[in-house]
């Protein structure tokens, strides 16, 4: 009743709003107020402010550069293994809980630098746990900000206030102890010391200029935390319970594994994790049934039509745009419920409509850390079931999601870990 809203579900349509008119679609729907420092980062930003942060943050997943941070990933993989091995409690339930701690320890090591030490014994550990809790405030926030734009500035809702203080003053010593170290990490804060270095950020196309402080940089970290936890996390676990449900799937998959250790003296190299296909199959599947995001968001910036129908969309209209629905659509999948990895095969894969897979969104706002998140996904799936095997339990009948702001979360379901016996060398 308050914000004029439209749901966009032709397939056309959703090319256009989320590809093809980008010009006018590039506003994510949220307007973060003045002075909520933290929110101020590529996820909320538009306009010129976000081009120009996307583009000074992409050099971050280049193949190359992912190549170079994979040692942080891989230890990253081996901590939570050694973890896991020491507290048998974690087997068996909360799985999606456990699999979180290990996704933010993973992304604090990935910002935050990597030392000696497990990632599991980082101070960053439970400030990210906390940052990304639902609770009922951050709820009414968010809820506020997609109602109603003028009531949230007037308020003057702030999102993340309760993080900055610690949030920024963490980055704030990394930066400061980097410089001094003058050494390279291939992580997050090499980013921002090269960033400082360098001077002003400018758009040459309209003169644009930022400055690369480390509030403005710590905002950009905790978009790193934001994009590498849950996301992630529901990949994770989301090809963990199709595979407990599909014995043959995870058979296939095991066999994969434990061939690419044999032939790699038991280590684990980025090379070896890229060209796992079947792997790749079936996290891609699972993240086609269980996609990390429900629906995607956009704010009209200036009037524009729609092609199919010639629908007129007037400047400040939200747009959603439906992921699980399409995910799910019998018209673009046959059998949408039953988990085929074989969809994603090179032979079928060409089947497979663009706009009809976007897990993690599509177009230019797609997420910037994807990359990132996939291969940690991959590297913590690897090492996991690399030493033990899993079973799904389903209580109470079929499958049910909780209701989350935009997230799509498994609610009555875990995974049980059980150790591998006589792991092939």
């Amino acid at each position: 009743m308050l914000t004029p809203t439209l749901y966009v579900t032709d397939l056309v349509n959703i090319q256009h709003v989320m590809a093809s008119d980008f010009n006018s679609f590039n506003h994510r729907g949220i307007d973060a107020n003045e002075g909520d420092l933290l929110a101020d980062n590529i996820l909320l930003m538009h306009g010129n402010r976000w081009k120009l942060m996307r583009q000074n943050m992409t050099p971050l997943f280049t193949s190359k550069k992912l190549k170079s941070m994979y040692y942080i990933i891989d230890k990253s993989a081996v901590d939570f293994v050694k973890l896991l091995k020491t507290n048998p409690d974690l087997w068996n339930g909360n799985t999606f809980d456990t699999l979180s701690s290990f996704c933010s320890a993973a992304v604090g090591a990935a910002v935050f630098g990597v030392s000696t030490k497990s990632i599991f014994d980082s101070p960053f550990l439970h400030m990210a746990r906390n940052a990304l809790e639902p609770s009922v405030v951050n709820n009414i926030k968010f809820s506020l900000a997609n109602i109603s734009t003028s009531l949230f500035k007037m308020l003057n809702i702030n999102i993340f206030k309760r993080h900055e203080k610690f949030f920024i003053g963490a980055i704030k010593q990394v930066i400061k102890e980097r410089k001094q170290d003058n050494v390279k990490k291939h992580d997050f804060a090499d980013i921002c010391v090269m960033l400082q270095n360098s001077g002003n950020l400018v758009d040459k196309e309209t003169g644009l200029e930022m400055t690369p402080t480390d509030e403005l940089l710590a905002a950009q970290a905790f978009f790193f935390f934001i994009a590498g936890v849950e996301p992630t996390a529901t990949a994770i676990f989301s090809t963990l319970v199709e595979l407990g449900r599909n014995p043959e799937h995870l058979g296939r998959l095991h066999k994969e594994i434990d061939a690419s250790f044999a032939e790699h003296n038991n280590e684990m190299p980025y090379d070896a994790v890229v060209n796992m296909n079947f792997l790749d199959m079936a996290i891609n599947e699972a993240l086609r049934m269980h996609p990390p995001i429900g629906f995607s968001t956009r704010q009209c910036v200036k009037d524009t039509v729609l092609p199919t129908g010639n629908i007129k969309v007037d400047k400040g209209t939200r747009i959603f745009t439906p992921i699980f629905e399409i995910h799910h659509d019998e018209r673009y999948y046959e059998e949408p419920e039953v988990y085929k990895p074989e969809r994603f095969s090179a032979e079928n894969r060409h089947k497979i409509a663009d706009i009809t897979y976007m897990p993690f969104g599509k177009g230019n706002r797609i997420c910037v850390g994807m990359r990132y998140a996939t291969l940690q996904a991959k590297a913590g799936l690897i090492h996991l079931l690399r030493n033990f095997t899993v079973k799904t339990v389903i209580e109470d009948g079929g499958m049910r999601y909780s209701k989350q702001q935009v997230q799509v979360r498994l609610d009555n379901v875990d995974v049980k870990l059980i150790p591998r016996q006589n792991i092939p060398q």
